[in-house]
């Protein structure tokens, strides 16, 4: 069995970035190369964030992710979701970042793969939905950078 990712959206943006060279071509290697070897997972969330870049970008951000399952937004991921708003884990207006936690929490997925160092891959905010999630009994995935899925340095 493979090892399950859940993407967030800005991963599948970097493949496009042109502001951050090193992500781009780190992401671009690993998504043509190293991306197979796991089960990578997307959500409607993801979808609508996509659908929302202007053109030319949106249309190669949908046709680049179009072959992915997608993790449903259950109602369950929802209340985890209000979970972490409530306990002041995420701000309401990163409410998009709490549901992408709780998709992956939700769904047991090994990783949530972002390049959001501001708001997702934050090692004091990972402490906290680690502390929330073991008290609630949901599942805690770890949160990493597509850095750390590449097997060798080119």
């Amino acid at each position: 069995m493979k090892t399950s990712i859940y993407l967030e959206t800005s991963v599948i943006g970097a493949y496009l970035d042109n502001g951050d060279a090193f992500r781009r071509d780190l992401t671009i290697r690993w998504w043509e190369h190293e991306r197979p070897l796991y089960d990578a997972y997307i959500s409607p969330l993801v979808i609508r964030e996509l659908e929302r870049v202007r053109e030319p970008h949106r249309s190669a951000y949908l046709n680049l992710v179009r072959d992915l399952p997608q993790l449903e937004v259950t109602e369950e991921v929802v209340i985890l979701a209000e979970g972490y708003l409530s306990r002041g884990i995420f701000q309401r207006k990163f409410m998009a970042d709490a549901v992408h936690m709780a998709i992956a929490s939700f769904h047991k997925i090994d990783f949530l793969v972002t390049w959001n160092f501001g708001y997702l891959a934050n090692i004091y905010r990972q402490a906290r939905v680690k502390m929330f999630n073991v008290t609630t009994g949901f599942y805690v995935p770890q949160i990493i950078t597509p850095e750390f899925l590449v097997e060798e340095v080119w």
